[in-house]
């Protein structure tokens, strides 16, 4: 009996062994081309992005003669030199940042409360609520914008930054993102602060605050995200040039000429837009993987 014991030992040691070899075998094929699939993924992903920066970088004249081609024949300032001579620039890029602000502050308070309290607080229609915040996240722009605009000009915020940024300072996503987020913060915690006598708003700003902070993040780069990128909301909301956030305004000059598209200036246009979303990911990308991993969203 030792000896086939022993045998029965020595066999599963060596089939062991075996399948630790095919493994190491899989993982030393298997892990190269994964990672080249994903460079193939990225480098596919940036082609746009590469795109607009070539063509930002040629003049009119060479985009309209070749539009499709990856490199400039001459390199260029000169459409970001007219972008930033464009009558009323400063004033739209003033406009979006406003708006943004009111936008992500909205988000950062509503949303943190909204998600606080349907996370930790019991009260009558709880669940109701969260309903309603869930069928909000289902219902696309276009089937209430119509309603948004009546109510906006009924408020007389129409053609005013405040009126373009009301529909977006309380984002449905933000209250998802911060409600999910809230139920990892132990109740214990919660409760030895009200056993230590504390009021809910000194908690909800001392303790879950600070401890919220990738989830703020998330919502941060979201609702910026949101606001800066708008068009459709802002174009039918603002009625004149001085209400005109970027998107909208780069549109409109753009095509100001004989009703011709200048597309250097667009081009030039959407690196300048793009710009502030990429250096505020880049600041916030760590904290942004940890609160989409603490909300539960995959």
């Amino acid at each position: 009996m030792t000896a086939v014991a022993a045998s029965l030992t020595d066999a599963d040691l060596t089939a062991a062994t075996a399948e630790d070899r095919t493994a190491a075998r899989t993982r030393s094929v298997g892990r190269p081309l994964l990672y080249a699939a994903l460079v193939l993924c990225a480098l596919l992903t940036l082609l746009p992005f590469f795109w607009v920066v070539s063509g930002s970088l040629r003049g009119l004249d060479e985009i309209r003669s070749d539009p499709g081609a990856w490199l400039p024949r001459h390199i260029t300032l000169d459409n970001f030199a007219r972008l930033f001579r464009t009558e009323g620039f400063g004033r739209f890029l003033t406009n979006s940042v406003l708006v943004a602000l009111m936008v992500v502050i909205g988000n950062i308070v509503a949303a943190s409360a909204a998600g606080y309290a349907l996370a930790k607080l019991e009260f009558a229609g709880r669940r109701l609520a969260f309903g309603a915040v869930m069928a909000a996240m289902m219902v696309p722009f276009t089937t209430v914008f119509v309603t948004q605009f009546v109510i906006t000009v009924d408020m007389g915020l129409a053609d005013t930054l405040t009126g373009i940024a009301l529909p977006g300072v309380a984002l449905p996503l933000s209250v998802f993102i911060m409600r999910q987020y809230a139920q990892s913060v132990p109740d214990e915690l919660l409760e030895a602060a009200r056993i230590d006598g504390a009021g809910e708003f000194r908690i909800f700003f001392r303790i879950f605050l600070p401890l919220a902070g990738p989830a703020v993040a998330t919502i941060t780069i979201m609702s910026f995200l949101s606001s800066w990128n708008n068009f459709i909301w802002p174009l039918i909301v603002a009625q004149s040039t001085a209400s005109y956030t970027l998107p909208v305004g780069l549109a409109a000059t753009s095509q100001a000429a004989q009703h011709v598209t200048d597309y250097g200036l667009v081009l030039a246009g959407a690196i300048v837009v793009m710009l502030p979303v990429l250096v505020l990911f880049l600041f916030l990308q760590r904290y942004f993987v940890q609160g989409i991993a603490g909300s539960g969203m995959r």
